[in-house]
């Protein structure tokens, strides 16, 4: 599982806004460094942190906070991230029309916690995955390629497995962010454990005002 292309946008409106309730502008105290980087100055982020203390109602400000990433993920994994629909946009990789374009390999599936040795009816989980899934389902793409039939196609889509690797590209907000933190962090999934859970918290300030 991957994270890449990490973009994060918005504090400053975000901040500014903040302060709109009560006409506290004058008590901002965030600026840019020299390399454009914006600071949260110790005014605002006491803010910001009794705020989110607060609850959602006044929390709004995280919503503008602008989030864009890169992610490779098993199908698995994306059929649970798809339940965060309110806020979050994606733009994913097509399998309908690419699958069939490179050689089907164990890197274009989920391996980072693969049990390679645990035993299965006296074979490995390895040598069970490559002589019966990606070697039936390689020998489907060739067949396709080389008949254009689709009914080789169909069942190359239809016997995909789940741990199938698919790059989107999602926009999201800091108040998805922090949503998928707490109900997530603790999953039985390592994606979300784990793999989620670190890039999340690397996010700018996420730590420091979610956390602390």
């Amino acid at each position: 599982m991957k994270f890449e292309n990490t973009q994060v946008w918005g504090f400053e409106h975000a901040i500014r806004g903040m302060r709109n309730p009560l006409n506290s502008w004058a008590r901002s105290d965030s600026k840019y460094d020299e390399n454009g980087n914006y600071i949260l100055g110790p005014n605002d982020m006491d803010l910001a942190k009794r705020l989110i203390k607060g609850g959602t109602e006044h929390r709004k400000y995280l919503r503008q906070i602008f989030i864009s990433v890169d992610i490779t993920a098993p199908i698995y994994w994306w059929k649970e991230f798809d339940t965060y629909k309110v806020g979050t946009t994606s733009n994913s990789t097509s399998t309908m029309h690419k699958l069939a374009t490179t050689p089907i390999t164990p890197d274009c599936f989920e391996t980072d916690d693969y049990c390679k040795e645990l035993d299965v009816g006296g074979k490995s989980i390895e040598t069970i995955v490559n002589e019966n899934i990606i070697d039936v389902m390689e020998k489907l793409r060739v067949a396709y390629l080389e008949t254009k039939d689709k009914k080789y196609w169909k069942e190359l889509i239809r016997w995909l497995p789940e741990g199938w690797l698919q790059t989107r590209t999602i926009s999201m907000n800091y108040e998805n962010a922090v949503n998928m933190y707490f109900q997530r962090k603790d999953h039985k999934l390592s994606e979300w454990s784990s793999a989620f859970t670190s890039w999340v918290t690397s996010l700018p300030y996420f730590e420091e005002l979610i956390l602390k």
